[in-house]
Formats: C-alpha cells, sequence, structure tokens
C-alpha cells in the first residue's frame, strides 16, 4: 500500500505516518520547504518526504505522478482558526483551492486513489442543545472562515464524488490533542504554560480564554485510525464524524492539566485569546462511523492529558 499523506509534518500527519508504517504501509507525504519538520524528524529515513505546495496545481500534479499513490489523506491546511480572521484570503485559498489542485490531479491519474478529506467539527458551528450531540445530517452554520474554507471543503469532495465517480471519504474531526500538538491550541497551550511554570521560566499564572466553551475531545491517535478505516471502508461520497460523544468545558480541561501537577497558579483571562465569535457547545456523534467500520475511541482522556503534558515536560 502506497500511502501518501498532504501536510505530513503537522501533529495530525506525524501521528498518521507512525500508524500507517506500523502497517507496514509505504509511507509519503508532502511538506513546504519552509515547514517546520520537527514532529517527523524520528521517522527519518522511514518515509518519504516531496516538496510540495498545494496551492500550486502543478506542484500537487507533479506529486501525484511521481508517487502514485493508492490512498490519499488530505491534512493541508491552515488549521488554526485565530489565524482565520487575521487571514481570511490566505485560509480560503490554501484549504479550499489546495484541495480543487489535488482532487483535479487525482481525476488525472489511472486508477485513481481513494482519498480522504479531513473536515472539522467547525463545519457545524452554532449548535443548538436541543440538537447534540451533533449527526452529520445537521445544518452547517460556519462561524469563523476557518469553518467556512472547511465547508467548501467538504462540499467540493463531495461533488467531486458525485460528478466524476472519485472514492473520496469526508471526515468531520471533532477536537482531538495528543503529544505534538501545537502550543498555540488550547489542550497544548496549557500544558507548555504548566511546564514552562514547573521549570520556572514562567510566572505562576495560567492566561487563558474562553473557558466556558464545551468541546468533545478525542486522542489524535484514535483520531488517525479513524482516518484510515474511513478512507479503506468508508462508502465513497459519505461523511463521517470522529469524536468520543463527550462534551467538556475548557475550564474542566484545565482543571484536569493542574490536578497532574504540583504547582499552585493563578488563573487570568487574556482578551487577546477571546475570538470574535466562538462556537458556544461541540458535541458529536459517530454512531454511523461505528457502525459502517466498527471504530471507537479506546484511549482514555485523562491518559491524553498525562501524555501530553509529559510530551511538554520533555519540551521544557
Amino acid at each position: 500500500m502506497r500511502s501518501l499523506i498532504t501536510g505530513i509534518t503537522g501533529f495530525v500527519g506525524s501521528h498518521l505516518a507512525e500508524h500507517l508504517l506500523a502497517q507496514g504501509a509505504e509511507v509519503f507525504g508532502t511538506a513546504r520547504w519552509r515547514s517546520d519538520t520537527a514532529n517527523i524528524d524520528h521517522l527519518e529515513g522511514r518515509i518519504g518526504l516531496v516538496e510540495c505546495d498545494i496551492r500550486d496545481s502543478a506542484s500537487v500534479k507533479q506529486v501525484l505522478l511521481d508517487v502514485r499513490p493508492d490512498e490519499i489523506y488530505h491534512l493541508a491546511a491552515q488549521s488554526f482558526v485565530p489565524t482565520s480572521w487575521r487571514a481570511p484570503s490566505e485560509t480560503l485559498e490554501t484549504n479550499i483551492v489546495g484541495e480543487v489542485h489535488l482532487l483535479e490531479a487525482v481525476r488525472g491519474l489511472d486508477p485513481s486513489p481513494r482519498v480522504q478529506i479531513a473536515g472539522s467539527s467547525e463545519e457545524y458551528g452554532m449548535a443548538r442543545e436541543d440538537e447534540l450531540p451533533i449527526r452529520e445530517t445537521n445544518p452547517l452554520r460556519p462561524l469563523s472562515p476557518y469553518a467556512v474554507s472547511k465547508v467548501g471543503q467538504d462540499l467540493l469532495a463531495y461533488q467531486y464524488a458525485m460528478s466524476y465517480g472519485l472514492h473520496l471519504v469526508r471526515t468531520r474531526a471533532f477536537n482531538h490533542t495528543g503529544p505534538r500538538r501545537g502550543s498555540v491550541f488550547v489542550t497544548s497551550n496549557f500544558a507548555k504554560q504548566i511546564a514552562d511554570i514547573e521549570k520556572g521560566r514562567q510566572e505562576p499564572v495560567m492566561r487563558v480564554g474562553n473557558l466556558e466553551a464545551r468541546r468533545d475531545f478525542t486522542d489524535v491517535r484514535d483520531i488517525v485510525r479513524g482516518y484510515v478505516l474511513a478512507v479503506r471502508e468508508g462508502e465513497p461520497g459519505e461523511v463521517y464524524n470522529l469524536c468520543s460523544g463527550v462534551a467538556r468545558t475548557i475550564r474542566e480541561v484545565l482543571d484536569l492539566l493542574l490536578s497532574r501537577s504540583q504547582v499552585q497558579v493563578k488563573v487570568e483571562q487574556e482578551p487577546a485569546r477571546m475570538r470574535p465569535s466562538d462556537v458556544p457547545v461541540l458535541q458529536g456523534d459517530f454512531g454511523k462511523f461505528h457502525a459502517r467500520t466498527g471504530w471507537k475511541p479506546q484511549i482514555p482522556f485523562e491518559q491524553t492529558v498525562a501524555d501530553l503534558l509529559d510530551y511538554w515536560r520533555g519540551q521544557a
């Protein structure tokens, strides 16, 4: 099995590469020339790394012609919600136009590979309490430029599957975390602050944003296992939620992390960490995907948090 991961140097891409290698796949991945490869340095010599910018159609086409993958996991994206507020045009171009380049290149391959399109629970946006848990049939009410871009990716994949008969499977992963998660994301940011406070590199003050938002967290290692099942066992053209089915407030996550540290800290809210509009609650239902593949989360959230904190202690 020749597997291609776009955006392999990212948090999820690195874990997906590990999972595919453990299954015996031949793994290739795309990265921009200026990408930080720290997440995959330990895989040097075991994967094929190819320079590619998904915003350049010729670059994408050449990669697919060179690699001739059996399956593609499309993860490359501008994936940080706050950045999408500051750079909406770049977010839309990278995520939507970049996917068009990929799908057009896939159309030119014979045989065409199976493709997984990594969507996001952010597509659901403003979900009401009486709609919880969120199923794939829920209305899409995106509340950020990033979320809009993922809706665009999602619907493009559906259109290409229906119009051209491509084997495209869409996934909507809810929040996921674990070791190597970037420090700009909330769980990692909290864990890094705690590690820095323990090492005396930061004053004992935790700086936070909105602690009342409720999110559905899953371990990244469970998510990538779901991605592989989706591309190999999912129905072409369909969309599947990947989640835990449990909603936790960000305050609960912070308290869980603090309970694993001996430091005493003061918690302070920073206006700069607040978003222009924030999704109040995201809680998913993975029943459709479970019925199709048997997938369900296996790693307890407490273990995920412990591994994340240990990772940042190692970095500190």
